[in-house]
């Protein structure tokens, strides 16, 4: 049995589960937030716990099970409390800054960059626009943003410019071998 699907989602207080069939929908102070499951995996509320079992111990279940429990289990904290990425400006001249709701990145391109955040996505500048926040109630959209922002400019190893997560370890490369001092 899966070790992560066996594992019941508590439900905090302030948040409220609507569990219709395979389409599960999670209400917090955040925002609300709905997906719809493999018909497969039967979820069930209980005693403020979700639990999620399959039907039978086929590879394809198991492999859905751990999963669905984890998107569940991913929704909960999302609604409640929300997640963050926090991604690092390096380089001279670089720097994002805010234009409305949207983020504007210069990145050493001739042109600036502009991101739209999607729906229930905020952006925060701190800085001097060293610093992006990004700061949403669902998990995937969140960390599928950050990656895209990050992959308009990765970090080189040789200066370390680019954007980079917030702790992230570069690994730096030294110069040219013959250049002396």
């Amino acid at each position: 049995m899966s070790r992560i699907g066996k594992q019941p989602v508590p439900i905090p207080d302030k948040v409220q589960v609507t569990i219709d069939g395979s389409a599960v929908t999670v209400k917090g102070p955040k925002g609300e937030l709905y997906h719809k499951f493999p018909v497969d995996m039967m979820i069930k509320q209980e005693d403020n716990q979700v639990i999620v079992t399959r039907p039978t111990d086929q590879r394809h279940h198991r492999a859905l099970h751990g999963m669905t429990r984890a998107l569940i289990a991913n929704m909960v904290p999302g609604v409640s409390e929300g997640f963050e990425k926090v991604l690092t400006i390096e380089g001279v001249g670089y720097r994002a800054e805010m234009e409305g709701k949207t983020l504007v990145m210069h990145v050493g391109f001739s042109h600036p960059v502009p991101v739209e955040p999607p729906q229930d996505v905020t952006f925060v500048v701190e800085e001097r626009g060293r610093l992006v926040r990004i700061q949403g109630i669902d998990k995937q959209v969140v960390g599928e943003l950050a990656a895209n922002i990050r992959k308009l400019r990765p970090p080189e190893p040789y200066k370390g410019k680019g954007v980079h997560y917030q702790g992230e370890y570069v690994r730096r490369k030294a110069g040219k071998a013959g250049k002396v001092g």
